[in-house]
This record gives structure tokens, sequence and C-alpha cells, in this order.
């Protein structure tokens, strides 16, 4: 496909036919844009299928021009795959921190750039502002559908082209607009999907597309914190950190998984109290500028996210020898999961993130931390 010039007021939008994808097709029109669509194609499931054809029949009420994307096979490559291997490593990966940048995004810059679009749109709740001459991410009207921490991971580039219509409604406000421009069906839709190509239980889908984890991963042992064995798994893959439900074992007490070690097959369990933590170690740090992040942290006005809803944690970063940070809570977390995010914020402005790391082989002493050479199960 051919570059074209690129006009300022066209917009390529990330169309799902959804409640908020119509809404912000209506809203773009409505500030004087000239709107395409695009669906991406990129998983085989009824579910899937049904919501392509939801968008097609949309588009077409709205006069849309809209084009769907095949993109099944990058999307198992580089998405999907990531999903598996994670698992395999024994962390709990978030498919939509990386399929952001590296798919989601990036497809429809290159899509407008084809098409002539100088933006791109998507349906997201949040704010795009310019601080110091950065852009920046902060939390929507709607705190409730605020997507911020699954963006982290967006360019600087990318960034500088997106719109986010939505920015200023609440999910309540949205279904008004569209009763209001007519589309009072739509208005009453249900929420799409979480993980866009899971349907059910995230350990069926596991087995099915990777039939090897079972071999890889058989029944193996539940320790305890001091690493006797105490019972027998189904599989490290299919436990996270802080799970209390569906380990089949009776301890006398409500047990949760406090850790995984993949390399054994090991799943460590504890009771609650054990998953409390003053700290955490992150990896891969992405922020828009790494100083206001050092200097938010010294002036204790920096939080962090270390899930997806939670409430944000007031923190202090502090850099390792090994490239890696080490993130210091002024209030106990709990539930430090490896391979989530830990997405960074000043008030509402998001300033960027990193992956949880393992907790291995690091000690807290009052304000000291230190590498120690402990070995854990």
């Amino acid at each position: 496909m051919q570059e074209v010039k690129l006009n300022p007021n066209k917009v390529l939008l990330g169309y799902s036919g959804g409640i908020d994808s119509t809404a912000a097709t209506l809203m773009l029109r409505a500030q004087g844009y000239e709107v395409i669509g695009v669906t991406m194609k990129v998983w085989d499931s009824p579910a899937n299928d049904e919501a392509i054809q939801e968008a097609i029949d949309m588009a077409k009420k709205l006069q849309l021009e809209h084009h769907v994307v095949d993109l099944r096979g990058p999307f198992r490559e580089q998405i999907v795959q990531y999903f598996i291997d994670e698992y395999k490593l024994g962390r709990t990966p978030n498919p939509c921190v990386m399929c952001n940048p590296l798919f989601k995004f990036h497809i429809l810059m290159e899509w407008a750039d084809t098409l002539g679009c100088a933006y791109v749109a998507t349906g997201h709740y949040g704010h795009i502002v310019q601080y110091n001459q950065r852009y920046y991410i902060e939390v929507g009207e709607d705190a409730l559908k605020d997507q911020s921490y699954f963006l982290w991971r967006l360019s600087q580039k990318q960034l500088s082209r997106i719109l986010f219509p939505l920015a200023d409604y609440t999910k309540p406000q949205v279904r008004a607009y569209l009763e209001e421009q007519g589309y009072g069906v739509k208005a009453k839709g249900g929420e799409s999907m979480e993980v866009c190509f899971i349907q059910g239980d995230y350990r069926d889908f596991l087995e099915a597309q990777a039939p090897e984890l079972a071999e890889e991963m058989p029944n193996g042992l539940f320790v305890d914190s001091k690493g006797r064995t105490i019972g027998t798994h189904k599989g490290a893959y299919k436990y996270t950190v802080g799970q209390r439900k569906g380990l089949d074992i009776a301890l006398g007490y409500p047990a949760y998984v406090l850790k995984i070690n993949a390399q054994r097959n090991t799943v460590m369990l504890g009771h609650a109290d054990e998953l409390k933590a003053h700290y955490m170690i992150i990896h891969d740090l992405q922020v828009a500028n790494v100083e206001e992040l050092k200097q938010a942290s010294q002036d204790r006005v920096l939080a962090v996210r270390i899930r997806y809803r939670s409430k944000p944690i007031p923190c202090e970063l502090r850099a390792m020898s090994d490239g890696r940070y080490i993130v210091h809570f002024f209030e106990e977390a709990s539930a430090i999961t490896p391979g989530q995010s830990a997405v960074f914020y000043i008030n509402k402005r998001m300033l960027g993130g990193a992956f949880i790391d393992e907790q291995k082989g690091v000690q807290y002493l009052g304000d000291t931390y230190f590498l120690s050479n402990k070995k854990e199960d």
C-alpha cells in the first residue's frame, strides 16, 4: 500500500460496532472530521465473528467507510504467543498492554498513513495532554472506565496522533448521547469482552492452544513458605498470585497462592498476610520523562497501580545496579504479581510504567534494600 499525504481533517477510527466506537464516530463527525473505520479480525470464534458482523452492519447504518482487516496470523504470533509464553514462565500476563502499542495502534497508524488520515481514534476513556513538550494520558471523566493502565507502552509518536473523543464523557453519558442521536437500541447494548480472544476460562484456552503445557507442567507440588510439601496441584500454569478459589486443598485456613515457580512446577500457598508487601521489583521501565518520574518520587507525589482498577499506592522509586528498580510502597500492598504492569501516576496524569518482576533475592530492612543469596521455592 502506497502512503499518501496526510489530511488533518481525516481520522481513522478503530471501529468495533459497539457503544463506544459508534458514539466516537458521531462525535468526531460533529467536530468536522471525515471518519474512516477499521475493524481488525484477530481471532476465530463465534463471538468474534458476531462482533465483526455487528461492526459491518453498524458501519452501513452510519454510512461509514469501513475496512475489515484479517490479522489472525500476526495476532497469533505476536500477542497470543506472548500470552502463552508468560504462563509457561509462571507469570500472569496482560495481553492488552502488549497489544496496544505493538499491534492495535501500530496497525491503525499504518492504515492511517495509507488512507491519508492525520489522526487515529479509539473509544478509550481518557485525555491526551501535553506537559513540558511531552504527551501524556490523563484519566478521563469516567474513572470506572479508565483504561490508562493498559496504555502505558504507547510511544510519544503514537500519542501525538491519537484522539480520544469520549474523554469528557462517562459511560452513562455516552449511552444517553447515542439515544439522543437516534441510536437507542445501540445505547442499550452490552459491554465488550475484556480479553478479545478468550471466551470462558483462560486455562481451557491455554490447553487448547498450547497442549504441550500439560506435559511441561503436569501435576506438581503445593509448598508452604518454608518449602515444605503440603499437597498436589494440577499444573503451575493454572494458578496466579493471590488466587484463593479453585485450589482444591484443605489446610484448615483460607489459603492463597503466594508464588509460582514454573521451573520447578511448584506453587507456594500461605495466609493472606503473607501476600502483603512493602516493595516490588520492576523492569523495562518506559516513561515520558525519567527525570520527572525521579523528581515525583523524591517529592513524594508519585503513586503506582499494580493491577487494573486498583487504587494507586503512594510510593518511591530506587534504581538497582542491574537496571531494574525497586518500588517502595508507603502503604501496604498485596498480591504483587509478576508479569502484570506497574503504572505510575501524578494525580490523574499517567507517567508510564514497567513490568512487575520476580521478587527473588531482595530483602528489606528499614530503609535499606539489598540482594541476598537466599534460594526461594
